[in-house]
């Protein structure tokens, strides 16, 4: 090969090195969102994405489904590592095949030869049957050697990061359960905690930090928005939406509850939802919410939570201002939603449902000493169907019931 086809080819390889090693250095090592949108990382999980999203479609909703999205988040960083490593692979096989011709004793490798050369280096194996002949190219493997080992040093830190902030997100999500059931819904948060309004401003404050820490996370870590969580009924968007609504119906009165707190809420998971959608370059939908939450539903829902000691009158000024509160968050939610092909929660909770934490051994007879012993007065007490407090010695007659 001519000396300037091979400059050019060796130019070439270098420049898909370098722009490989920006990326990575962005993606591991960059503790902020980068604003270019030209990104090996970003056309790669695009387009892994649309092509996993759209078997998913093909498959429909259920277990088949889920399962197979599920490891999308987990297999799609191999394959990005992978692919990392296949580039710099080759491009450093490639800048030593064109430095090949300049060796003065004659010798010659193929191109083959170069790539398995440059692979044993990069793994830093070292064996010894393939080497390099020139000074610059001698150079050249000890450059490759020394990025190969720093690149499996940042990918076993990187890893353990990862799970991390998924773990320190999943926490509260968990914790929805009890709270708000699930799916998460407003109106179940709000009538569980209807007797403990001012345990509700410190669980609203809780959530506040955790939308600043998903939101961090998620623009420094965008991957990670395709981690999903334990269970197919809930989720860190699900979790988010449930929130915000009850801050919406919080803002625009329900029972004593006092908007300080649901305000800042509301606030910090709006910028979340606004910056989420920004980051996958989302455009809010055409959406009105009447699907959610139309005006039968907002009814059930004065209903349910006048059931639980909430006042929330409905008439009036009430239902505008929330249906305005919602067109403000909504249309980004369910863009995001439709995107990641994760469900919005609804505002009521599904009778039908059961809680993760009710489900297994004996957990409808935990359920029902819960509820029972809640609304007992003092401890030890058990309510009848008539609100006569009952001693602890008709329990097993009240439990067969």
């Amino acid at each position: 090969m001519s000396q300037p086809w091979a400059a050019a080819i060796g130019a070439f390889a270098f420049v898909a090195i370098v722009l490989v090693l920006q990326d990575a250095f962005e993606v591991m090592l960059l503790p902020r969102r980068v604003q270019r949108r030209t990104r090996f990382a970003v056309i790669y999980f695009r387009t892994v994405w649309r092509a996993c999203s759209s078997i998913a479609t093909g498959l429909g909703p259920g277990r088949g489904r889920e399962g197979m999205l599920s490891h999308f988040g987990a297999l799609s960083m191999l394959g990005l590592f992978a692919s990392w490593a296949t580039t710099l692979i080759v491009g450093f096989g490639v800048l030593e095949w064109a430095q090949e011709p300049a060796a003065k004793n004659g010798a010659s490798s193929s191109l083959f030869d170069q790539f398995y050369m440059s692979g044993v280096t990069f793994f830093t194996l070292g064996y010894g049957d393939v080497v390099p002949h020139s000074g610059i190219a001698r150079l050249t493997a000890v450059i490759e050697a020394g990025v190969g080992l720093g690149f499996i040093a940042l990918v076993i830190g990187y890893l353990p990061l990862i799970h991390q902030l998924f773990s320190g997100r999943e926490v509260l999500v968990i914790q929805l359960d009890s709270r708000a059931g699930s799916p998460p819904t407003a109106a179940g948060l709000l009538c569980k905690h209807a007797t403990a309004l001012r345990e509700l401003d410190d669980f609203l404050r809780a959530w506040e930090l955790w939308g600043a820490q998903l939101l961090e996370g998620h623009l420094s870590y965008p991957m990670l928005a395709y981690y999903r969580s334990q269970h197919e009924n809930q989720s860190w968007l699900a979790a988010l939406t449930a929130v915000t609504d009850c801050c919406a119906l919080i803002l625009v009165g329900v029972g004593d509850a006092k908007p300080f707190q649901a305000r800042m809420t509301f606030e910090v998971m709006r910028q979340v939802a606004v910056e989420m959608a920004r980051s996958f370059r989302i455009a809010p939908s055409r959406y009105d919410g009447d699907d959610r939450l139309p005006l039968e539903a907002c009814l059930h829902l004065q209903a349910v939570l006048a059931r639980s000691g909430l006042d929330w009158q409905v008439e009036g000024d009430a239902f505008l201002a929330l249906r305005a509160l919602r067109a403000t968050y909504e249309p980004l939610l369910d863009g995001l939603a439709q995107y990641l092909m994760l469900p919005l929660p609804e505002w009521l909770p599904n009778d039908d449902a059961a809680d993760h934490w009710t489900r297994g051994h004996r957990g409808l007879l935990a359920k029902r000493l819960i509820e029972q012993l809640a609304k007992a007065p003092q401890a030890g007490e058990i309510r009848d169907e008539t609100g006569q407090v009952s001693p602890w010695r008709r329990l097993r007659t009240w439990l067969r019931q």
